[in-house]
């Protein structure tokens, strides 16, 4: 399975998750990127061919057939999107165990800080 664009795979019942994806379908003036639910049917045939856990609590970036998650995952988004925020890739010079435990404490949290929407929002572009 291969795409022309980068999708973007996320939580559509997750405000915080929306919220980012409104973020980048602003920012994303080269239209670079696809966004899929993690809830709808193609979000989960995605999970399967690409051997995803079940228990990822995460945004997922495939690009080209490379999986990133987590921390790895905002930050590569971030590296596409235009000056200035092509900048936060310099977060990756954190050691990947601190960027991802921040991540993870944000993901356990997400719901009570931010938020639940009754339906999955389910984007095409």
């Amino acid at each position: 399975m291969r795409f022309e664009k980068n999708i973007i795979l996320f939580d559509g019942v997750c405000n915080l998750c929306n919220y980012s994806v409104d973020f980048v379908l602003k920012r994303d003036r080269q239209k670079q990127f696809y966004y899929v639910s993690l809830q709808s049917e193609e979000g989960k045939k995605l999970v399967e061919h690409y051997r995803i856990s079940l228990d990822t609590d995460s945004v997922i970036l495939i690009r080209n057939t490379k999986v990133f998650t987590e921390s790895e995952a905002a930050i590569e988004i971030a590296r596409m999107l235009p000056v200035p925020w092509k900048w936060l890739s310099i977060l990756r010079f954190l050691p990947r165990g601190w960027r991802d435990g921040l991540y993870r404490w944000v993901a356990r949290n997400r719901y009570r800080w931010f938020g639940k929407r009754e339906n999955c929002r389910i984007i095409q572009n």
